[in-house]
């Protein structure tokens, strides 16, 4: 994709509708949007190709397998260290989910999903150990919302 696409009010439409529900049909989309299936096919096709819709994913609960417990640990590098070196030393540790390189105080807040407290300790002993990494920062998650889109 170069650039900004042009999304009109239909594309915003199916785009909203797949948000909400990604295994949603093209005809029910084709019901709330009063277009044909095949042209609505053909606009989410184009949507993909030009990498507004850059794929689908399954949402999963966590509890239910066991690993629901979420936490932020923020990282602190010794020096000056390269934003590659930081990334590369969070995303060693599995768990890790996320990493966000910020500028300020934290250098880098990772987000990981554990299994209990013990779990969480590991990981951060980890991840301490997996660069030069001189202080770290945890903020357990109790509730989360998210804006979808």
């Amino acid at each position: 994709m170069s650039g900004t696409e042009h999304v009109d009010s239909v594309d915003s439409m199916i785009i909203d509708l797949l948000v909400q529900d990604g295994r949603r049909t093209v005809t029910e989309i084709a019901d709330h949007v009063s277009l044909s299936p095949s042209a609505v096919k053909r606009r989410i096709d184009r949507l993909e190709r030009v990498g507004v819709i850059a794929g689908y994913t399954v949402i999963l609960d966590h509890n239910k397998l066991g690993s629901g417990f979420e936490a932020f640990v923020e990282l602190r590098f010794a020096g000056d260290v390269k934003v590659e070196m930081i990334t590369m030393a969070a995303t060693s540790v599995p768990e890790v989910l996320e990493v966000f390189t910020v500028a300020g105080d934290p250098d880098a807040l990772v987000r990981v999903r554990v299994s209990g407290v013990q779990h969480l300790r590991d990981v951060i002993d980890r991840l301490r150990r997996s660069g030069p990494v001189i202080g770290t920062k945890t903020l357990m998650v109790l509730g989360a919302w998210r804006r979808d889109g």
